[in-house]
């Protein structure tokens, strides 16, 4: 393993910014990125850097040393692009059957405006109310508050009301994929800050805020794991995630054309389509052989056929798509705006086959919100990369991850009451 030189940095932050580093570490590649945020205006990116990984399996770290190998070198180029030295990262998670729930808290008030001191005790109300179980919880961030029974409050401070309540969005995940990533981050010598959900990520550099407000589904085809992210009345109400995605269509093509990987992926990429047009029938594709002995001759077929292979894996996937977003409860009139992005999304036509195959409306999300992103990481395919600058920069409150209180600043006996009282009436 290479030793780091300390480095000087080149843009200095200035009063108030402060240097956030971010890893995205997928089934294909790991992506790195540094960028200086303030307390206005978009961060601004100083550094990326990118490496192939062939050590995750479906977002599953399946070998440590290809796996920290590529974390390492990816944010090495980072580093020296941006001529700092990270100490830790926020790094995207995709693996570990994501799912999520509401949990709801609500405290007494009494008539009184709510200060700061009601929030604080409201928080720790609703971490009571949060059980994972054998899970591990990725996020639990307060999303809408109630006054006595009445929901749609987005700050409840200086209000007066009897009860005030809390609904949190709790997105779990099973323990083992995380504490493996974990390992692996740290193993390449990078400390973890946090975890964050992909779909969380990629909804805040995709999505408009009217979007969230009126109904909308983000759906991010991953290499290995193409993962859901619902969004109701200007908050996210639902995660899931399938063990599916942009590898399989490779692999599809692979098999049906008795070709290599790379010579598939290749094909994808250049020639590939989720939606056929009539000279497709007609324009022949050569097909190199799996053997480099000189003997096998390339095979030409109609480009047709190479997008038959890839609908029919389409089919496959959106019809578990449609599964999933029954389940998260996105129906309805408000239920008709859906956003692909990921690598999978940059295949050619496949926004005009996702709007047949779920009837609704799809765009394309690019990831927005940075300034000084190159245009190499301008498309879908680093969507969650760019979204977890922005998850760092804006600081996402977090009921379950925050510092517990010490217990001489808690609001002692009405606390412990409210507790038991939530307690009692699971």
């Amino acid at each position: 393993m290479a030793i780091l030189t300390p480095k000087v940095p080149l843009l200095p932050p200035r009063g108030g910014e402060r240097t956030i580093a971010v890893l995205d570490v997928g089934t294909s590649k790991v992506a790195a990125l540094i960028a200086i945020a303030g307390p206005d205006g978009e961060p601004r990116v100083i550094g990326t850097g990118q490496k192939p990984c062939a050590g995750l399996r479906r977002g599953l770290v399946t070998d440590f040393e290809r796996t920290e190998a590529a974390i390492r070198g990816a944010m090495d180029q980072a580093e020296r692009a941006a001529g700092v030295q990270v100490e830790y990262v926020y790094a995207s998670i995709s693996a570990g059957n994501l799912g999520s729930d509401v949990a709801t808290a609500e405290i007494d008030i009494a008539g009184a405006s709510i200060t700061a001191a009601d929030m604080v005790t409201l928080r720790e109300a609703g971490r009571a109310r949060i059980n994972p179980g054998s899970r591990t919880v990725v996020h639990a961030q307060p999303a809408l508050y109630a006054l006595d029974g009445q929901p749609g409050v987005e700050s409840p401070l200086g209000f007066h009301a009897d009860r005030l309540g809390m609904d949190i969005h709790v997105v779990t995940a099973d323990t083992p994929p995380l504490k493996n990533l974990d390992r692996a981050i740290r193993n390449a010598h990078i400390g973890l800050k946090s975890l964050v959900a992909s779909p969380l990520a990629a909804s805040l550099s995709t999505l408009e805020r009217e979007e969230r407000e009126l109904g909308v589904a983000l759906i991010e085809i991953g290499a290995g794991v193409t993962t859901i992210a619902v969004h109701m009345f200007g908050m996210l109400v639902g995660v899931a995630a399938i063990p599916m995605g942009a590898h399989d269509i490779t692999n599809d093509l692979a098999a049906a054309f008795s070709t290599r990987r790379s010579h598939a992926e290749r094909l994808k990429a250049l020639d590939g389509a989720a939606v056929t047009v009539p000279k497709d029938n007609h324009d022949a594709v050569e097909v190199p052989p799996m053997t480099d002995d000189g003997m096998a001759e390339p095979t030409r077929v109609p480009k047709a056929q190479i997008i038959g292979v890839i609908r029919h894996r389409l089919d496959l996937l959106f019809r578990e798509v449609a599964i999933k977003l029954d389940m998260l409860g996105f129906v309805g009139p408000q239920a008709r705006q859906v956003v692909l992005t990921g690598g999978g999304a940059e295949l050619r036509a496949i926004a005009d086959f996702a709007a047949g195959a779920l009837n609704r409306n799809v765009r394309i999300g690019r990831p927005r919100g940075l300034t000084g992103l190159p245009p190499a990481q301008g498309g879908p395919a680093f969507a969650t990369l760019a979204g977890l600058v922005l998850f760092a920069a804006n600081e996402v409150p977090d009921v379950w991850h925050a510092p517990a209180l010490p217990s001489s600043t808690r609001s002692g006996g009405r606390l412990a009451q409210m507790i038991e009282k939530l307690r009692g009436s699971l």
